[in-house]
């Protein structure tokens, strides 16, 4: 329910307190961004690519980032008209030059490959791309970027501060990244929600009242259908929905902390408190008070990156949850969690257990084809305890292939859908653990994740 009480200042200024970057931090990004650019346009001309442009992008190019997170986002711009393959190798070339200068660097691939490295402690992103006309015209994703970002900088002016409650608030409400592993909001889309409410405290009395299917289009200039709970029309290109990576879970999360936040303006929303590890007696005893059964498949992690890996993870989750199913076990939720070494899909079932009996309904006496088919089949079969007919129709009274879960997904998990390289790992060994067997699992990020779990 909406209040009509203004968000106090005081609150507004003491998460800003906490989370704007100090005069120092600013200083020093600066700094680092004009250092970034002139290594890598020497690097250019010393690969021999001198009409490549540097633009930084980003919340750190836009006044719009954190304190303490330390991202850099440089793209290096290429001609439009240079070939695909020589964007790719020339620009690795460059990037990779730079990196010679880094405490750390790895090789990522998106739609085409880019360098990620710790330069002077910032966490930085060297991205080749083309230097298109225009957003609606990029030759890969990457390109219409440098758009955002001057869509962004011409507007923002003056509105960091409630960049900076809006992302921090849907931090504590745990929404905030785009990735495929959040499912959440980027920050270029709470760039333009600030651009298009005005401010942190509108767009959460808007957002208040959202239903799945809200539209902005800021620029007035789209008329495509979208599917997603949430359209945001990308101003610098028509077709885009810069929401799309938002899910249905994520943008009723934030409209309900919204309302809850509303009520009750404190800063515990900005800063919830964490979740601990739990112990082992912690977890019998919740296992205890909850009497479901809770089930673990436990498999190594894959080497990929998370982009590559979650929807996979999200697919193999889908698809086990549907094998429990098929087989009558009644499926409560379902998780995934994945660490460094460990990755595991979660499920809690009402019971892991079934009766060996199950009833398996015929089709009616009348239909005299398919009724004489049924009846011969289950004649004949053998785990049969016995067949009757109730309401009109032939009724067996069969065995499960499968009472016991544990047992289902030993001998079936790897006919399940999981992608090409969940699969494999799952190929290499796999175990499935049950209840109490979880206790086996130390990792502390793993009871982090058990203790909201349960």
């Amino acid at each position: 329910m909406e209040t009509g009480t203004n968000i106090p200042d005081d609150l507004k200024q003491a998460v800003l307190e906490i989370i704007k970057p100090t005069v120092a931090e600013r200083r020093n990004l600066i700094g680092i961004q004009e250092e970034l650019a002139t290594e890598v346009k020497a690097a250019a001309e010393k690969l021999g690519a001198p009409d490549v442009l540097v633009k930084m992008v980003g919340s750190a190019a836009r006044g719009t980032w954190l304190s303490g997170t330390h991202d850099i986002d440089t793209f290096i711009c290429f001609p439009e008209e240079t070939p695909r393959k020589e964007l790719e190798t020339l620009g690795m070339a460059v990037a990779r030059e730079v990196a010679k200068l880094a405490e750390y660097a790895k090789d990522c691939h998106a739609e085409h490959p880019y360098l990620n490295i710790v330069f002077k402690g910032f966490d930085v992103d060297l991205v080749p791309c083309f230097r298109v006309s225009s957003a609606s015209h990029i030759k890969s994703a990457v390109d219409r970027t440098p758009f955002h970002n001057d869509f962004v900088k011409a507007r923002i002016k003056g509105f960091e501060d409630e960049v900076l409650l809006l992302k921090q608030f849907m931090r504590g409400c745990g929404v905030y990244g785009s990735e495929l592993k959040t499912q959440g909001f980027s920050g270029y889309l709470t760039e333009l929600l600030i651009i298009h409410y005005g401010s942190f405290e509108n767009t959460v009395r808007k957002a208040c009242f959202w239903k799945p299917g809200e539209r902005i289009d800021i620029m007035q200039h789209s008329k495509i259908k979208h599917d997603e709970p949430l359209v945001i029309v990308d101003p610098t290109d028509p077709k885009r929905n810069v929401a799309a990576a938002l899910s249905l879970d994520k943008f009723c999360m934030f409209i309900d902390f919204c309302r809850d936040f509303l009520k009750s303006m404190e800063i515990k929303f900005f800063f919830p408190a964490c979740f601990l590890p739990l112990k082992d007696k912690e977890i019998l005893q919740r296992l205890e008070n909850r009497r479901s059964t809770q089930l673990v498949v436990f498999f190594r992690t894959p080497d990929i990156v998370e982009d590559v890996l979650y929807p996979q993870l999200y697919k193999m989750e889908r698809s086990v949850a549907a094998l429990l199913m098929e087989y009558k076990f009644s499926v409560i939720k379902t998780g995934v969690w994945s660490g460094k070494n460990e990755t595991l899909i979660m499920l809690e079932l009402i019971s892991g257990i079934l009766p060996n009996v199950k009833k398996h309904i015929g089709p009616p006496i009348w239909v005299k084809e398919h009724a004489e088919k049924f009846k011969e089949k289950y004649d004949r079969a053998k785990e049969v305890f016995g067949g009757y007919i109730e309401n009109g129709r032939y009724t067996v009274e069969i065995q499960h292939k499968y009472p016991i879960a544990k047992e289902l997904l030993e001998k079936q998990l790897i006919n399940c859908s999981l992608g090409k390289n969940v699969k494999h790992s799952v190929n290499e060994g796999f175990k499935i653990m049950e209840n109490a067997e979880i206790c086996t699992l130390k990792d502390p990020n793993f009871r982090v994740f058990l203790s909201k779990w349960l």
